[in-house]
């Protein structure tokens, strides 16, 4: 009998596709991930539909949108009223393995429970505790909802209560890849049965903000490279379009002064990560675990790093929404190629689920589909479009929806004001995606427009009637 594939799942935040150097894209250092990259398939049209944290890691664990998940918008104490958190009763992602007889391990940066407010206390509480009930099957936690403290990480611990925090003094993807190299190994905390696959989430986060954490050893490596050399997108700083988009409150208008103090920092914490991955692969080659191990490396979404004048993410630009997917599987999937089929973020849930044949129990409500036989038979009939949301807190019909195509991205964009704004680019010819065409093709916008809602009208987005309301207004 054939034995089930392991699953490590790999998925750094903040990190661009164009920041994989086997792209070609950003002058990066990444040698482990392009090593694993030339030994898989690697896909170029992978979408991050909501660039922000809580949002895109609820999609992943559910495979459904965020109207149908409730995380509306980034967890945290202000969101606590809209119960903006993993909901117990969705059967997730690890529920799933685990019914399929799966060890089901998660490392690192959570984010996806609202803390409640503490009476009295005026600032916003991000980090939060995680009771087992909630883990839906993780057998193995070693994680914390979200603290940026990257030198001085901290852990909840499996069983550990809310009140035992574990400390470390370390650059926190340096200690996380020790931790899964234990849990590989089968030795530590990270005992599991031998005799069960495992599955392993890995959430480094690092390439997060703050930048300046990051150890000199891989800082030094860009220091003396002048920024021009390093800020190479034909799309770094605009001050007429930062104007254009104040309306919108999710990158930020840092520009291009906060791109050249940090994108040496930034490349950086991306070779640091790179080398834990290698090392982690390392381990899985001592066991004669890497052939019958699937590898995944994606995020949760980019980082504007100058681009149009913006840093951050949360908007509808392709340093934002463009995330890395590359899958190593060298028993199934042949190494050296590329996919242009779309891969959205419910999409990944069903997909992996069924290249590990872990199906049982799968739910038939999610909002993704089963691109399973289309990566491995690198099939170029697949999606050939993804869904783009913006989503203020507790307010499911509000915000914006795009459309994402190899040819063009679309967006259309309801403020708090109720005005609607247009934006369309095309992303071959200005793959920079530096010109709103608004004005200078109609029939293309017609079609994308009629394009894009009917897909919202299929998936009953709530925001698909406010939108009409105001239109016809």
């Amino acid at each position: 009998m054939e034995k089930a594939p392991n699953l490590l799942f790999i998925f750094p935040d903040q990190f661009r596709n164009a920041a994989v150097g086997i792209n070609d894209q950003d002058p990066v250092h990444t040698p482990h991930m392009d090593k694993i990259a030339r030994e898989g398939l690697v896909v170029n049209n992978a979408i991050s539909n909501y660039p922000l944290c809580s949002p895109y890691r609820a999609m992943l664990m559910t495979g459904k949108l965020p109207y149908n998940n409730t995380v509306l918008s980034n967890c945290n104490s202000n969101r606590y009223a809209f119960n903006n958190s993993w909901q117990k009763e969705d059967v997730s992602f690890s529920d799933v393995l685990v019914a399929n007889g799966y060890n089901a391990g998660y490392v690192g940066k959570l984010h996806l429970t609202s803390p409640a407010p503490i009476p009295g206390l005026d600032s916003v509480i991000w980090d939060a505790y995680t009771p087992m009930e909630e883990r839906h099957g993780f057998g193995f936690w070693y994680s914390y909802g979200t603290f940026d403290q990257h030198h001085k990480p901290h852990y909840w611990v499996n069983e550990a209560p809310e009140e035992q925090l574990h400390y470390v003094e370390e650059w926190s993807p340096i200690h996380e890849a020790d931790v899964i190299i234990d849990y590989i190994n089968n030795r530590g905390q990270g005992i599991r049965d031998p005799d069960k696959p495992f599955a392993m989430f890995w959430s480094v986060n690092p390439p997060h903000p703050p930048y300046p954490l990051v150890p000199e050893e891989y800082l030094s490596r860009y220091a003396d490279q002048p920024i021009e050399e390093l800020l190479l997108r034909g799309n770094i700083g605009s001050s007429s379009e930062k104007q254009q988009l104040d309306f919108h409150p999710g990158a930020t208008g840092d520009g291009v002064e906060a791109a050249e103090k940090h994108v040496r920092e930034y490349f950086a914490m991306v070779t640091g990560v790179d080398e834990q991955i290698g090392r982690v692969m390392e381990a899985l080659e001592a066991n004669g675990l890497a052939d019958n191990t699937i590898v995944v490396i994606t995020s949760d979404h980019g980082e504007m790093m100058g681009s149009h004048g913006l840093m951050s993410k949360n908007i509808w630009f392709d340093e934002s929404i463009n995330i890395p997917f590359i899958i190593r599987w060298p028993d199934k999937i042949k190494g050296n190629q590329r996919s242009d089929i779309f891969i959205s973020a419910t999409d990944v849930m069903p997909t992996m689920l069924h290249l590990l044949g872990a199906k049982t129990g799968l739910p038939d409500n999610l909002d993704g589909r089963d691109l399973s036989e289309y990566l491995l038979r690198n099939s170029e009939d697949g999606p050939d479009s993804a869904i783009y949301y913006y989503i203020e807190q507790g307010d499911a019909a509000s915000g914006h929806r795009g459309i994402k195509t190899s040819q063009n991205t679309f967006v259309i964009a309801v403020g708090m004001d109720g005005q609607i704004r247009e934006f369309m680019y095309d992303n071959i010819n200005d793959p920079f995606q530096q010109t709103n065409l608004l004005e200078e093709d109609g029939p293309r916008r017609e079609k994308l427009r009629e394009r894009l809602l009917r897909q919202l009208e299929e998936k009953e987005d709530p925001w698909l009637q406010r939108y009409l309301a105001l239109s016809k207004a």
